[in-house]
């Protein structure tokens, strides 16, 4: 049987089809029904479908000629000046097929240097007669003025958890995954509501039979929340050869990443029973044992001498 990655096989194919952010996309079909575009500037976190919505736009205004009018390119691969003056000015100087223009799709474009950010903003001026740009971007502060001015902006919002139930349910069914409630909640809880991460989790974890929170954790060789938040409270409650004993679990026996177990005490903290003070101070020593590590410390070490830390704290 052909392999497929589900991220492109359930990919939305028309803007209908694109899980929720209505707010783009009720705009966006308007112009599509005038048959034709302003440059657009789409912003927001990874995962919630600015690729998507762009692909879209491309099949609906060009139909069979989508893919000869459509030029993607991955700005953080390729972000000097160089890509701008060749390989993206080539493209938008020829004629469009079947169409009155054609579109440049930037991905990433936050990534172009200063420089290269000045040059696409000559070569938007002076094709602008047969070619549209769209620019995606996690950060919109990190495009140059000059070329937000020239673009229509939307901003993408991270998805909810009934956002990515109703689109992983819709490849559940059609692909003949059991699943149970808890198996959902933790793709939500793991992605953030980036489908493509949950997307991508989902295929890992339905090589493990049925799907429930224990085996998506698995295939993301990812700690529990509640063994992270266990080895904290041993640590504000003194008992320390209990959090050393859990904290070992999780590096050895379970074989997570110093980062990894780190970054989730940082979002398990908010959620202790303890004062906001108290949560401040944890927030502080998590800060710095973080940048240790990033720093190439040890993650046993480091993460040892943060428990001992939580424990003068308790």
């Amino acid at each position: 049987m052909k392999f497929e990655i589900w991220t492109e096989k359930y990919r939305p194919k028309r803007l209908d089809e694109v899980i929720n952010q209505r707010h783009v996309v009720s705009r966006l079909k308007v112009w599509v029904k005038a048959g034709s575009i302003p440059n657009l500037l789409f912003a927001g976190p990874a995962g919630v479908g600015k690729t998507t919505v762009a692909l879209c736009l491309a099949k609906e205004l060009f139909g069979e000629h989508w893919q000869e009018n459509f030029q993607e390119t991955n700005a953080s691969d390729e972000r000097g000046i160089n890509v701008i003056r060749g390989r993206i000015k080539d493209f938008a100087r020829t004629k469009p097929i079947g169409a009155d223009f054609k579109i440049v799709f930037l991905d990433e474009s936050d990534a172009l240097t200063p420089e290269a950010q000045q040059a696409l903003r000559r070569t938007m001026e002076r094709f602008s007669n047969i070619c549209r740009f769209i620019l995606s971007c996690n950060y919109s502060s990190h495009i140059i003025e000059p070329i937000q001015s020239r673009c229509a902006i939307f901003r993408f919002k991270r998805l909810s958890k009934e956002d990515v139930k109703a689109y992983i349910k819709r490849i559940v069914e059609n692909e003949g995954i059991e699943i149970d409630e808890s198996g959902y909640s933790a793709l939500f809880e793991i992605s953030e509501g980036d489908l493509r991460s949950a997307t991508n989790l989902l295929q890992a974890a339905s090589t493990l039979g049925k799907i429930t929170r224990d085996s998506i954790y698995e295939a993301a060789s990812l700690a529990k929340p509640e063994d992270i938040k266990e080895m904290i409270k041993y640590a504000l409650n003194g008992e320390f050869d209990k959090a050393k004993e859990k904290l070992y679990d999780l590096l050895i026996n379970q074989g997570l990443a110093g980062e990894d177990i780190i970054k989730n005490m940082h979002r398990l903290i908010y959620e202790l029973q303890i004062p906001n003070e108290k949560k401040i101070e944890l927030l502080s020593k998590v800060a710095e044992y973080e940048f240790r590590l990033n720093q190439g410390g040890s993650a046993e070490i480091q993460l040892e001498a943060l428990l001992a830390q939580f424990m003068s704290l308790s």
